[in-house]
């Protein structure tokens, strides 16, 4: 889309922004010169509106300007060392909420996409839609056998308008990138990139029932989550068809209340999935709001969630997986020092940042907290605390754990509004402790490397050769080791003394492999 075909666009988003006054969102000496003209089209706002909290004013203009930019906000809600409280806790409440298209289209978009006429495929099917999003809408229907099941069909054309929605974003984020002083760090593109991803799997109904299908198998049995069955048959890029449950939803407390929910036990267990979902399954539900998750009322005194909405997950790579997990077993244990060390080697700062600064810096942030009880305390309060800190000593912003963050914020929210004086940190340390014991236990690297087998007696024949090739390499001479660091060559100048004892103990290593092998091989 060109530069042109954009105008429109952009003045429709420069009216919607002059009308809620968000020129106001920036102190005004910081204000960038364009932001007057913001002011003058914002001049004919309406008192009412006018009146509302800036925080409550970004919300509705977000919300109309449509789902690229209310992904946008609550994406940005996780960035709290960025914004003002009061705007961040408003983007926490954001909900993608839009009137319904009409159930015409819905039924031919469904039609077309499931090769067969409606009555075909569902005995019946409801007109009025229960719900409807900037992205899809759903309906209640029932299969031929009696099932009942709710059936969620994308809007027509939503893919162009989300095209072209990013494609200002990423006009957006090159601006940001030249002329913000820390843009290497804010890493304005990657967000975008974050951004654009969540949204096309979203548009990608099937794979969003690959969602659900996972995490139902995750939680089998669960007492604690149940996650409706997805209905394949029914099912294609564009039309997602799910059974169909019943619940309370869970910021209801009225309704929890009347049905004698044990919101307590609730609360504990909405932390302990979280931890569970994170670092047991590293596959998580990453839209964590109130809307997408309700409460079974079959079971008051053993309660259960059940989850809605499986467009947006989130699974971490193994290494980030595992400082994430690192960073939040030292916190719990208040080791400041690891903290610091975890941050740098995880390279999420540079290797030159000061370790004794940065754990003088975590120190001061963390340790006011610990004088209140902790069941004050909130771990995401003092995570946002952290990144502000982190944010000051040069710290990368990581595209891959945005939804980790969001989610942590999340689950949080809900546990705090279920049960206000939840100690936060005494349910969720003993889950991660134990989980991490299994995962990185004796019996977890036993089960590692027994995998590992195959491949390693695939190569045994190999090995002799290399090390043979590695050893005359060495002793003539030919291997060269490249060092960046003076301080380094010198030190690998000096290893030479010592090169035969090294290529001596890479012989009992190789070999040492091979047996251990052909030891598993043959248990």
């Amino acid at each position: 889309m060109t530069p042109l075909h954009q105008l429109p666009r952009l003045l429709r988003i420069a009216r919607v922004l002059a009308r809620h006054r968000i020129d106001e969102l920036l102190p005004a000496a910081r204000r960038p010169r364009p932001f007057a003209l913001l002011r003058v089209l914002g001049a004919g706002t309406p008192a009412a509106l006018r009146a509302l909290p800036r925080g409550e004013r970004l919300v509705l203009a977000l919300t109309e300007l449509g789902p690229i930019f209310v992904k946008f906000g609550q994406i940005l809600s996780t960035r709290r060392d960025l914004l003002p409280d009061d705007v961040a806790q408003a983007l926490t409440q954001l909900q993608d909420r839009v009137a319904p298209f009409p159930s015409a289209l819905a039924r031919s978009q469904i039609e077309t996409a499931l090769g067969a006429p409606i009555a075909q495929r569902y005995a019946r099917f409801d007109d009025a839609p229960l719900a409807s999003a900037s992205i899809a809408q759903v309906h209640a229907a029932a299969l031929a056998d009696g099932r009942e099941v709710v059936v969620k069909v994308l809007r027509p054309d939503i893919d162009a308008r989300i095209d072209a929605d990013i494609a200002l974003l990423r006009a957006g984020a090159a601006v940001v990138e030249r002329l913000h002083p820390n843009a290497d760090k804010i890493r304005p593109r990657e967000v975008v990139d974050e951004i654009a991803t969540t949204l096309r799997n979203e548009l990608d109904l099937q794979r969003e029932g690959a969602n659900a299908s996972l995490l139902r198998r995750n939680f089998a049995d669960s007492p604690d989550l149940y996650v409706p069955e997805v209905i394949w048959s029914h099912t294609s890029e564009r039309v997602l068809t799910l059974e169909r449950v019943h619940g309370i939803p869970v910021d209801d407390l009225a309704a929890l209340d009347a049905a004698g929910i044990d919101r307590v036990a609730l609360a504990e267990k909405g932390v302990r999935l979280f931890y569970t979902q994170v670092f047991r399954d590293n596959f998580f539900h990453a839209d964590a709001h109130a809307g997408n998750i309700w409460v079974d009322p079959a079971r008051p005194r053993d309660p259960r969630f059940i989850a809605l909405d499986f467009g947006i997950v989130g699974s971490l790579p193994e290494k980030d997986q595992y400082w994430l997990a690192e960073n939040f077993l030292a916190l719990f244990r208040r080791d400041y020092a690891r903290i610091a060390e975890l941050h740098v080697r995880a390279g999420w700062m540079p290797t030159e940042a000061r370790l004794d600064e940065l754990e003088a810096a975590v120190r001061t942030v963390c340790e006011p907290y610990f004088t209140r009880p902790l069941s004050e305390i909130s771990l995401a309060e003092v995570v946002i605390k952290l990144f502000q800190v982190a944010r000051a000593h040069q710290l990368t912003l990581q595209p891959q754990l945005i939804l980790m963050q969001k989610t942590l914020l999340n689950i949080e929210g809900v546990g705090r509004l279920l049960h206000p004086k939840i100690d936060i940190w005494a349910t969720a340390q003993p889950v991660l402790e134990g989980i991490w014991r299994k995962r990185r236990g004796p019996r977890a690297m036993l089960k590692a490397l027994r995998r590992r087998v195959p491949e390693w007696l695939a190569a045994a024949p190999e090995m002799p050769q290399l090390v043979h090739a590695w050893l005359t390499q060495a002793t003539q001479g030919g291997m060269e080791l490249r060092l960046a660091s003076d301080d380094l060559k010198q030190l690998a100048a000096r290893s030479r003394q010592n090169q035969r004892l090294l290529i001596a103990l890479c012989v009992i290593v190789a070999l040492s492999a091979i047996s251990i092998c052909w030891v598993l091989a043959l248990r």
